[in-house]
């Protein structure tokens, strides 16, 4: 205990004080690179944001060096501001390697170009999304699910080609390039229940999709929860607009059309499913509307 105090004595008590201030202020390399620490300690996260933040400092380093060497003429400071500095460079070069490694096939290039890159997404989030799907080819006249038997268990993007959507062979819809497959059976289904689909998709033309295996997908989401978020955002859009592309509606009972893919509509149409409240005062609306 002796020993610590008559330490901090030497450092504290006995080191002179500064009695004169210098009045001249210090070089504009100096201040240079005292923005440059403020302006690079402002930098975000991810592999653009240590980009950016190790750019700056590295520069703001090189800038301290230079001002210890010309200026102060102090070989301590000038060794451990250059010293900081080539680290900076190293961790700079190495982030930029990383980022310029990242390499997809073509339909996951145009896919990021149309799609992810519009909504800021960066390429190593968009590396997890490619690494957790697989490219596959759906040939002409080829079925990508057939209504009633076809169980929902991936969820599917498509990159090139045209998807027609039937029910009983009447025609619904058609799905084109960067849109979901089957977002509607998706979205109507938790994680852990099961379901078939209600319609027919089959290939007009020569298609490749990427798709995502269910639970594989939804262990993607419990580790990232800002690409399930993303995911969600995705598949609201998407039902969307096949809602306002919807041709044709199916006809179920008396004056009023309901769109089959629609969630609503299993739960309407099928009796041994338990319907929600929201469900039953849907259904009781519409009738009171339709009489």
């Amino acid at each position: 205990m002796e020993r610590n105090s008559s330490l901090w004595k030497n450092l504290i008590d006995e080191h002179p004080v500064c009695i004169t201030w210098k009045q001249e202020a210090e070089g504009a390399i100096y201040h240079l690179a005292s923005i440059l620490f403020v302006v690079g300690f402002m930098g975000g996260s991810g592999f653009f944001g240590l980009l950016y933040v190790f750019s700056l400092l590295g520069l703001g380093f090189l800038c301290s060096a230079v001002w210890a060497w010309v200026d102060v003429c102090a070989a301590d400071i000038f060794s451990w501001n250059f010293v900081l500095f080539v680290i900076c460079f190293m961790q700079f070069v190495h982030i930029a390697y990383q980022v310029r490694s990242i390499t997809f096939a073509r339909e996951f290039q145009v896919l990021y170009s149309s799609l992810f890159q519009p909504l800021g997404i960066s390429l190593p989030v968009f590396r997890m999304i490619a690494l957790s799907s697989e490219v596959v080819t759906l040939e002409k006249e080829h079925c990508y699910a057939m209504q009633g038997k076809t169980s929902i268990d991936k969820l599917s993007l498509l990159v090139s080609g045209r998807i027609r959507v039937t029910v009983d062979g009447e025609f619904l819809h058609y799905i084109f390039p960067f849109q979901f497959l089957d977002s509607p059976e998706w979205d109507s289904l938790r994680p852990t229940e099961e379901g078939i689909f209600q319609v027919t998709l089959t290939a007009e033309t020569d298609c490749r999709y990427v798709s995502w295996r269910r639970k594989k997908l939804y262990l993607l989401f419990a580790q990232h929860r800002y690409i399930s978020r993303l995911f969600s955002v995705l598949i609201g859009s998407d039902i969307a607009d096949k809602l306002y592309a919807l041709n044709d509606r199916v006809y179920i009972g008396k004056r009023y059309h309901c769109d089959i893919r629609l969630p609503n509509f299993y739960q309407m149409s099928s009796p041994e499913i338990r319907r929600s409240p929201l469900t039953e005062h849907f259904r009781n609306t519409r009738r009171y509307c339709d009489k």
